[in-house]
């Protein structure tokens, strides 16, 4: 039997059922160990003052590194682009909506003012970039918390992926989903990354749910992450799509209050995406992001 880890979120045990369920339909006995890790213990603190790469992946790591795991389900965001040494990521399904969204009310209906909700220093500074005028606060916790806490009337709306609110049946809470050139998303979001070791039963039982359109799109957008060192907690967005073997992507860093904001684009082969990813990542730091982030950094 093949033994799935996974963070114990609602989000992330939809997300670990799914991949079971693709896995017993393909014949593989599967359970799912619920794992606790740093970021799901830290929840005061907006997590971007926490630091450090690997808060949701740190310990469920170390399950598949001493054989207490065969494959792990993370959404791909929360993933570092550097695995430890004997992990890979051995299948990425087929990606959900990247888009972020807004729940409350659309961005162009909220009031001069208006508190919005957010968790992520990347939708504040975009957020503030559009409209200077929101007041911006932290908002923890699993979807259906924020969710209450936007109906109890703490916030006027807030900001989530639309991935994980239709993968849990809340897409009919969507006001208004975010284009990428109005709030270009995190790396990897909406899609699911699943890691185990460089060999074994979890990692041949995976192969099959590879989506070769998803993988050169997400390894663009971890490519350019790599390229300007960031770890999925900074002010950086980036969104690819493929079709027709035909990479599209296109990426933004931000100061976090706002005033600073650099755009990039490119193009080229699906084949090639980590190189277009890096290539983009490079331009960026040329073209001021690395001031940005060198000031992020020093916080």
């Amino acid at each position: 039997m093949l033994v799935i880890a996974s963070r114990g979120s609602q989000l992330a045990l939809w997300q670990a059922h799914w991949v079971r369920e693709q896995l017993a339909q393909a014949g593989h006995e599967c359970r799912i160990e619920v794992i606790k890790t740093t970021g799901d213990k830290i929840t005061d603190v907006p997590l971007a003052q926490v630091g450090g790469k690997g808060l949701f992946t740190k310990e469920i790591e170390e399950a598949l590194l001493e054989g207490r795991a065969d494959l792990a389900v993370h959404s791909l965001k929360d993933l570092p682009t550097e695995l430890p040494a004997g992990l890979v990521l051995a299948a990425v399904p087929v990606r959900e909506d990247p888009r972020d969204a807004i729940v409350g009310r659309p961005l162009a209906d909220l009031p001069q003012g208006a508190t919005v909700g957010t968790s992520s220093l990347r939708r504040a500074a975009q957020l503030r970039h559009l409209r200077p005028d929101l007041k911006i606060e932290s908002v923890r916790g699993n979807l259906d918390t924020r969710l209450r806490k936007l109906d109890e009337g703490r916030y006027q709306a807030i900001v989530l992926a639309s991935a994980g609110l239709k993968r849990l049946g809340w897409g009919d809470r969507i006001a208004e989903p975010l284009p990428p050139e109005v709030m270009c998303s995190s790396v990897g979001q909406g899609a699911l990354g699943i890691e185990t070791r460089t060999s074994g039963p979890g990692h041949d039982a995976c192969a099959a749910l590879d989506h070769a359109d998803t993988r050169a799109a997400v390894t663009a957008e971890r490519a350019l992450l790599a390229a300007l060192g960031g770890g999925c907690q900074v002010p950086i967005g980036a969104y690819a799509i493929v079709a027709g073997g035909l990479l599209n992507i296109v990426a933004v860093v931000a100061s976090p209050d706002g005033a600073e904001l650099v755009r990039g684009h490119s193009e080229g082969p699906g084949a090639e995406a980590a190189r277009i990813g890096r290539a983009l990542g490079t331009d960026l730091l040329g073209r001021g992001a690395r001031r940005i982030l060198d000031a992020v950094y020093s916080l």
